[in-house]
This record gives C-alpha cells, sequence and structure tokens, in this order.
C-alpha cells in the first residue's frame, strides 16, 4: 500500500517548489515522479541535475533516451518506461517504429544502437561487472568510446534513482503518459549480433 504524499505546489517543502513550479510551467502538470520526490528535496534535486548532465554528454539526445529506456527495463520500472517512451516520441521525436521496438525489447534496425541496449542492460543486470563482457566489446565495436560507457553509467544512476523511487512509492502513471503505459516482462527478443 502506498502511503507516500503525492505533493502539489501547496503541500510540497520549500526547498522542492523551484522544481515543481518549473516542471508545472514547461509540461504543465507535475508529474507524480516529481510529486514523490518532492518528499525529499535533495533527491528531487539529484534527479534533476543527473538529467542536466546527461543532456551535456556527448551521446545524442535519442542515445540518452534509449539508455533511459533500457535501464528502465531492465529495472521492470513500468512508470519511466511509459515516461521516457512519451518524451521519446513526443519531445526528443525519436521515430515511433523505434521506441516500439526498444519497449517490445526487440531488435533496432540500427546496430550501433542495438549495442548501446546491450551495454546499458547488462551494466544494470550485472550491477556493472561488465569489464570484459560481450556487451561492452560490441559497445566500442559499434564505434563508442570509454567516454561513452561512463556516460550510459551516469544515465544508469539517474533512472536508478527514479526507478527505485518508483518501485518504492508506487507511482501512479500520469494521464499524460497513459497512451504510453507498459507491463514489464521477463523476455527479451532481441539477441546480440556484432556490430
Amino acid at each position: 500500500m502506498n502511503t507516500f504524499k503525492l505533493h502539489d505546489l501547496a503541500s510540497a517543502p520549500v526547498g522542492a517548489l523551484p522544481i515543481l513550479e518549473a516542471a508545472n510551467k514547461g509540461l504543465g502538470f507535475i508529474p507524480n515522479l516529481y510529486a514523490h520526490l518532492a518528499e525529499a528535496p535533495n533527491a528531487l534535486s539529484a534527479y534533476k541535475q543527473l538529467g542536466a548532465l546527461l543532456e551535456q554528454s556527448t551521446l545524442t539526445p535519442e542515445e540518452q533516451q534509449v539508455v533511459l529506456i533500457s535501464a528502465s527495463i531492465e529495472n521492470r520500472c513500468e512508470y519511466c518506461v511509459a515516461a521516457h517512451s512519451f518524451l521519446a516520441r513526443n519531445l526528443i521525436k525519436v521515430d515511433g517504429a523505434r521506441v516500439d521496438a526498444l519497449r517490445a525489447q526487440g531488435c533496432l534496425q540500427d546496430q550501433k544502437l542495438n549495442a548501446l541496449v546491450a551495454f546499458t542492460r547488462a551494466v544494470v543486470r550485472e550491477r556493472g561487472w561488465v569489464n570484459g563482457s560481450q556487451e561492452l566489446k560490441d559497445f566500442y565495436a559499434a564505434g563508442y568510446t570509454q567516454q561513452n560507457a561512463l556516460e550510459v553509467l551516469l544515465g544508469i544512476a539517474m533512472k536508478t534513482l527514479s526507478n527505485y523511487t518508483n518501485h518504492l512509492t508506487d507511482t501512479p502513471l500520469d494521464a499524460a503518459f497513459a497512451n504510453e503505459a507498459w507491463q514489464a516482462n521477463d523476455e527479451y527478443a532481441c539477441t546480440r549480433k556484432a556490430a
């Protein structure tokens, strides 16, 4: 049973208000993840700062969303898969078929992105113990660098915070993301291919 408060502008701790106000202004609503994280303003701030740092990385906006969705799938976070699917389609303008394939855990038409998905999921699954793994070798063979590998970890850190928050607080899906609702399953249809 969820006992965590979904804060709004009237109930949130003062330290969370600037982020909640900015979200409300920019999106027209306060995402439920933010409403839960507002209980700990430093956690909400950390989430936003991690996102801002990821945006400054050398990964393209599409690659960033691939990392965030892939980590969320591996962590079985239905809220974040839906939210980032919405963002990928509507704000980043990622091809809808690509988002659908990613959500279905199938192969993407782009082998470089397949290597990124496989590496991201391996890092989450193996808790970072991927040095020497086939996923890391394929990641480098696809043209990614050591800098990119560490930037993937930045995205995973961001999603670990939000995925685990959603698990702990049982965050309800916002109406804005309802068309992107996703259910976790253990099937991964895309087999690893050489990049």
